[in-house]
This record gives C-alpha cells, structure tokens and sequence, in this order.
C-alpha cells in the first residue's frame, strides 16, 4: 500500500489541531439521545448548522477512517465511493478519487449528497459548496470523545442513531475491559512509537499517546516535543532513543516501510536498548495504528497484550 512520507503523515494526524475553514460543518458537540434508534430516524436532520432534508444515499467518503465508522454504522450500503486510502473494510467502494488532493469536479462526477472528508485542501470544501454539496468535516480526533462524537454525529446524518450507539457503547465497554485489569506497576513501562525509520514519532499529547496513556505507559518521544512546536510529532535521533532505553518499540512502519522486529535489531547502536534486548519489538498494523475509528480498540488491546507479558 502506497502510503505518504512519515513528516507528511505525521502533518495529517495533526489536522485536528488545525484551524478548518469553509463553509462545511465540523462535527458537533451535541450528545448523542438516549435510545435512539435507526427505526426512529427521522429527517431532516441537523449535525451543527449542517441540515441533510433526506437520508443520504450517495455518500463519499475522503478519508479512510470516516470509512470505518461509516461501515461500522451500517451505513455502507450508502456509501458509492471512498478515497484510494479507505482500504478497510474490503468491500469499501475505492475509486480514485484523492483525499490528499481532492478534485471537487471529480468528486461531484460521483453526484454525491453528501461528502465527508477530514481536512479542506485545496479549499475543497469552499469548492463543494459552491456545487450545493453538503460536506461534514471530521478533523483527525485528539481524543477518544472526538471519535465517539464523530461516529454519533455520523449516525444522525446517515440514520443510523441506534447504530452508532450501539458502536461507540461497545468501544467503551471494550476499552474499559482492557484497562480494567492493567497490572500495578512501582515504576511505568516506557515506549517509543515509530511512525518511520526516519524516527518520527508521536508524544502522550497525541490521539495515538493518549492511547498507549490508557495502558499505562511512559512516553520516550515527550522531552523531544515538550513545547508542542512540532504537533505532537517530533523526529527523535539514534543517540536519543538509545538512551532513553525504552522497554518497548512499537512499529507503526511495517506495511509503509518494511519494519520488522528484525530490521529494528539490526540498527546499529540499539542492542543495547532493553526492548531489544528483552524481544519486546512490537510490529502494528500501520492501518489501525493511525486512524481514529472503531478499530482503535484492536490498537489498545495490541499494547496491552505485548506489555502484559512483562511482570509487575
């Protein structure tokens, strides 16, 4: 799978701190209705000051994680076509259409009523406007709140309230499960996240360190962003990662880059790094590793089964 240079990538988890203009709506901080129902689901419907009169049939999606929460809704059969990222679930409808460099006359060739997307390049959004074309913008989430926000937000818009309830409870329930029975350790395990051999990577103020914040763990990448000047996404050095001496290295580079444990071992300087040492060289799907959707809690349970191995 293609995939953008780790500083490029990097960049695009950060959206979320971006300031999104256009004419789009942003998800709402309503809170979801209790016992809603898809049976229920009436219209229109209003997500913010986005009003849809009817149930969207051709919806397109441009960013791959708003794919996943779609489907994950049951709102797929309403989906013609997504983003050549969106490569979960299989049977997503991939066209060519770029969430990187949107075309908003390619996008309206699909007659969309309604498109969804997590950024405005190009001032895509201005553009689709312009068309009459309702757009919802889903920026990269910095919490778990957002994602639930945004599946909810998702549900009305698509009718499937009780769906996406029912999503967002089961994420909660799954992830409290997993943290519930987190050994109590005397001093915390600590990591490093790599989102390239470039050494980038992501610090506890991050969506993705907030995760691995849930499990417990310390953080290596934090000093090297302590001022947020690069958004929670700094590139490290050999020299600082070795001797932050991290217990745990975690790939987020296996699909993009080709890393392995293997490859990780044979970096000149790290033997001596106790992740090395102790084989404890997690590789992650770099999918699941960087988007915000349902499948986060497959990320969580992935560190939390890897660190459990360790004593208290």
């Amino acid at each position: 799978m293609s995939r953008r240079t780790p500083r490029l990538f990097a960049a695009a988890l950060a959206v979320g701190a971006l300031l999104l203009g256009g004419c789009a709506e942003k998800t709402s901080t309503d809170t979801p209705a209790a016992g809603s129902s898809s049976a229920a689901a009436t219209f229109p419907v209003t997500v913010g000051k986005l009003t849809l009169e009817k149930r969207p049939e051709k919806i397109v999606s441009l960013s791959p994680t708003t794919t996943e929460m779609l489907f994950a809704i049951g709102a797929g059969k309403q989906v013609t076509a997504v983003d050549d990222q969106s490569n979960y679930p299989p049977e997503a409808p991939k066209s060519d259409l770029s969430g990187f460099q949107p075309n908003a006359e390619a996008i309206a060739g699909k007659s969309p009523d309604l498109v969804v997307l997590s950024n405005d390049t190009n001032k895509i959004v201005d553009q689709l406007t312009t068309l009459k074309i309702p757009v919802l913008l889903t920026p990269a989430a910095t919490t778990l709140d957002d994602t639930y926000q945004q599946i909810t937000d998702l549900g009305k818009l698509t009718g499937h309230p009780g769906e996406a309830d029912a999503v967002t409870k089961k994420m909660k329930d799954d992830i409290a499960a997993l943290t519930k029975g987190l050994p109590q350790r005397a001093k915390k395990l600590t990591y490093y996240h790599e989102l390239g051999p470039e050494l980038y990577s992501a610090t506890s103020k991050t969506f993705i360190g907030s995760i691995y914040a849930l499990a417990g763990l310390e953080n290596i990448a934090d000093p090297s962003d302590a001022d947020g000047k690069n958004g929670g996404y700094p590139q490290l050095s050999q020299e600082v990662i070795v001797k932050a001496n991290p217990d745990f290295v975690f790939l987020a580079d296996t699909k993009c880059c080709k890393q392995t444990p293997d490859t990780v071992k044979a970096r000149s300087g790290w033997a001596g790094v106790t992740a090395v040492k102790n084989n404890q060289i997690v590789a992650l799907d770099d999918d699941i590793a960087s988007r915000w959707g349902p499948r986060v809690v497959d990320l969580l349970k992935a560190i939390v089964d890897a660190t459990a191995k360790v004593p208290a």
